[in-house]
């Protein structure tokens, strides 16, 4: 889940790490009497995507007699009104700083990023220092040092390095893919304060924490989902609708993401992501379906992509479940069906044999996912 600046700042806040003073208001409520002697202000909307600098959702003023047009400027870019803002105090900044702490992925471990400048698009910077952390490892001033020494005085390396060193630890206990403060202002007294935060966490920790925790990310994140998506999950699994062409159904992420990729190197967008829940039922596939068919109803979709991979569960049971919901009612579009199943999942029924039944009722079946989407492309154009 992707926090908003609001959320983030308190859980850096519970972990000492310094912030702006700040105070939430919802929609109609005005800034309470102690923030007028602020010597600057800054007016954020709280959302869950990123770019709101670009988009007009955060602006600097003055005096607060400045407030009511400020957010009136705010809110008629937002489609919400009732989007939360933050009232931020505006600090004197010295000089922009890039922190961040990221899940390599390929390596699996946490790495550590810092660059001498903040703003947007820092990761491509050609002045970056990436200090991987070992995993599980403490990491100690002393070890980062000598990375950050080289892109800052060595006063105010020293003092990065402590701070940094602080970070992977932060990541670890709060379950975080990413934990970004950019920037970090360095202000004119000398201390380091996190004037944005970008946090991920990872969904799958969410037993470790309760429920009130990042209430305002929560209801964002509620609030955005479509009736579909709400759907989805009540009937026990998760899905994330996207701006395609093609219902692609899987059950579960990695597979999703490659199915859409495949789809993208052949001119398609998958309109559809789906992925497990936690806790969920251990079969799901009617209920995907059911939410396919609502999906391919829309007169921008071309197809449905059904791809299967089956370890140990009966692939004849798949294929009959699979074709008693083509048999209920006519597809609105076009069924690619590709499948894959291990040894003990084809006791009943080979890959080839599932592949004939499915052809035998006019379904395009694969056994190779590449050449699955090559069917579809060249069917849809």
């Amino acid at each position: 889940m992707r926090l908003t600046e609001v959320d983030g700042k308190a859980l850096l806040r519970r972990h000492g790490i310094a912030v702006p003073r700040g105070v939430l208001l919802q929609a109609g409520e005005n800034p309470p009497n102690d923030t007028t002697s602020w010597p600057g202000f800054l007016l954020k909307a709280q959302i869950l995507e990123g770019g709101r600098g670009k988009r007009g959702l955060v602006r600097r003023f003055d005096k607060p007699a400045d407030f009511r047009d400020v957010r009136r400027l705010i809110l008629a870019t937002l489609d919400d009104a009732d989007t939360p803002l933050l009232l931020e105090e505006a600090i004197p900044i010295v000089r922009e700083i890039f922190t961040a702490v990221r899940v390599d992925g390929t390596r699996q471990r946490l790495e550590l990023l810092i660059a001498p400048r903040g703003g947007e698009n820092v990761e491509q910077s050609a002045k970056l220092a990436r200090i991987p952390v070992e995993q599980a490892a403490s990491v100690s001033p002393e070890a980062v040092f000598p990375a950050i020494a080289k892109l800052f005085p060595i006063e105010l390396a020293a003092r990065l390095a402590r701070y940094a060193a602080r970070l992977p630890e932060i990541a670890r206990q709060e379950d975080l893919e990413l934990l970004e403060i950019n920037p970090l202002a360095l202000t004119q007294d000398g201390s380091l304060v996190a004037c944005d935060a970008k946090i991920i966490t990872d969904d799958s920790s969410g037993f470790r924490h309760g429920p009130e925790e990042f209430a305002v990310s929560r209801m964002l994140a509620e609030r955005a989902m479509t009736a579909l998506e709400h759907s989805a999950r009540d009937l026990g699994f998760q899905l994330v609708e996207t701006p395609g062409d093609v219902v692609l159904v899987t059950s579960g992420a990695g597979l999703a993401m490659m199915m859409m990729d495949l789809l993208a190197d052949h001119g398609l967008r998958a309109a559809s992501f789906m992925d497990n829940l936690p806790g969920a039922p251990d079969e799901t596939m009617t209920e995907r379906l059911k939410i396919a068919r609502a999906l391919a109803d829309r007169p921008n979709i071309k197809a449905i992509v059904f791809q299967t991979v089956i370890a140990s569960r009966s692939l004849a049971e798949r294929v009959d479940a699979l074709a008693a919901w083509i048999a209920a009612e006519p597809l609105p579009k076009p069924l690619f069906v590709g499948l894959a199943a291990g040894h003990a999942a084809t006791r009943k029924m080979s890959t080839d044999e599932a592949v004939e039944k499915l052809r035998a009722l006019g379904v395009a079946a694969f056994t190779d996912p590449v050449a699955l989407v090559k069917a579809v492309a060249r069917a849809v154009g």
